[in-house]
């Protein structure tokens, strides 16, 4: 049902659809809907706990269609999901909500106990291979695992560009849940990433806000880096996330440690020379 005052509603109907009702972790979500033309639409993805997803803004086309493609984490909270579009009315919001299930696949296979030859009967069960990554077997069930959940979010990127909506640090979600965490090597290098990130960015995030001088600072610090991390959306399997990975790792090298040498080096020649 959409939301909304505006006196012109009639005129800029919004609608939203879902390809499915249900997904898997880890599968396709294609949305889609109609509202006035070339008109942007704004979107957001909640998960079952209230934690935002994605956000995004897309324009409709001239008769009025817009669409939207993104991927459920392989280690998404299962349950509930809520997909928000909203659109802008002079200034009044009209928005329009569904639901979507987000869960792991029940597969049917034959009972391997029966031993008549006349008969055959089948069994709905799930077996542990149908888990996806970050969920484990728990009374017939695949459940999260909470022993390898990713916890925390950007806080040094959330503190720099004041919200955790900014672009800057949904692209470092989006980057973390769509494409490292959907392969072994990304989740190893993430495992080991966070233990060192959280033991010193609540410092720094806390005195960013503290002091602004240091919180600019802080952004024309990371601005580059995260600009570069924008080569790894492309990355979908596990060797492309290698090389893409080695390949900006290598990349930030160059620009925060290459550069730098060199133009050191050249003004110590320079000194010496004179």
């Amino acid at each position: 049902m959409s939301l909304g005052l505006s006196p012109i509603f009639a005129q800029t109907d919004l609608t939203l659809n879902s390809s499915l009702d249900s997904y898997e972790p880890g599968e396709l979500v294609t949305i889609s809907g109609v509202t006035q033309s070339e008109q942007t639409v704004s979107v957001q993805v909640k998960d079952p706990t209230g934690k935002s997803l994605l956000i995004r803004s897309i324009a409709a086309d001239n008769a009025g269609n817009y669409s939207l493609e993104f991927k459920i984490p392989k280690m998404a909270t299962q349950g509930n999901y809520i997909i928000v579009a909203s659109v802008s009315v002079e200034m009044i919001p009209v928005i329009e909500t569904i639901n979507v299930m987000v869960q792991d696949k029940v597969v049917e296979t034959e009972s391997s106990t029966t031993e008549s030859s006349t008969t055959e009967s089948s069994t709905t069960e799930v077996d542990d291979s149908v888990c996806g990554s970050g969920t484990i077997m728990k009374n017939g069930k695949c459940v999260v695992d909470k022993s390898t959940e990713e916890g925390g979010g950007c806080l040094i990127a959330t503190a720099t560009y004041g919200s955790e909506m900014s672009q800057q640090v949904q692209l470092l979600r989006e980057l973390r849940d769509n494409q490292l965490l959907q392969t072994e090597s990304g989740t190893a290098f993430m495992g080991a990433f966070n233990d060192v990130y959280y033991s010193f960015s609540p410092v720094i995030a806390d005195y960013e806000r503290e002091n602004p001088i240091f919180k600019e600072a802080v952004k024309l610090a990371i601005t580059p880096m995260i600009s570069s991390l924008s080569l790894m959306e492309s990355a979908n399997s596990e060797s492309e996330v290698l090389g893409l990975g080695l390949s900006v790792i290598a990349l930030n090298l160059g620009m925060y440690l290459g550069v730098p040498a060199v133009v050191i080096v050249g003004i110590r020649k320079t000194v010496l020379s004179s």
